[in-house]
């Protein structure tokens, strides 16, 4: 990783630590989130995994609107100066259920 892909992965970082935290006071069953990337295929490469604790909590996300949580990514994004086209595309959810169910809980391999 090139020493400016070693800074931008800071700054997302920083700023997705920020989302992360304030997802957990507003958004009900909410975890963790992370990032992955392929610097050499930026911003097009860039994928955040939101984790909630129950399959359930996911899918009332996608029936209530998962406007607040792209929004907050989003911002956090925009703010570094990192614009996505349509942030959706980016954005997935994932649970710690359905990871223990097919991954025994094992998140390294899941991701």
């Amino acid at each position: 990783m090139r020493k400016t892909d070693k800074k931008l992965d800071n700054q997302i970082r920083i700023g997705l630590t920020e989302v992360c935290d304030n997802a957990l006071k507003e958004i009900d069953g909410f975890l963790w989130l992370t990032h992955m990337v392929n610097y050499k295929e930026f911003p097009k490469s860039l994928k955040i995994v939101c984790v909630f604790e129950s399959n359930d909590d996911v899918a009332n996300l996608k029936i209530n609107g998962e406007a607040r949580l792209v929004e907050l990514i989003n911002n956090k994004l925009t703010a570094i100066k990192i614009k996505l086209t349509n942030p959706s595309l980016h954005i997935h959810y994932d649970s710690d259920e359905a990871c223990a169910k097919s991954h025994q809980g094992h998140w390294a391999k899941r991701l």
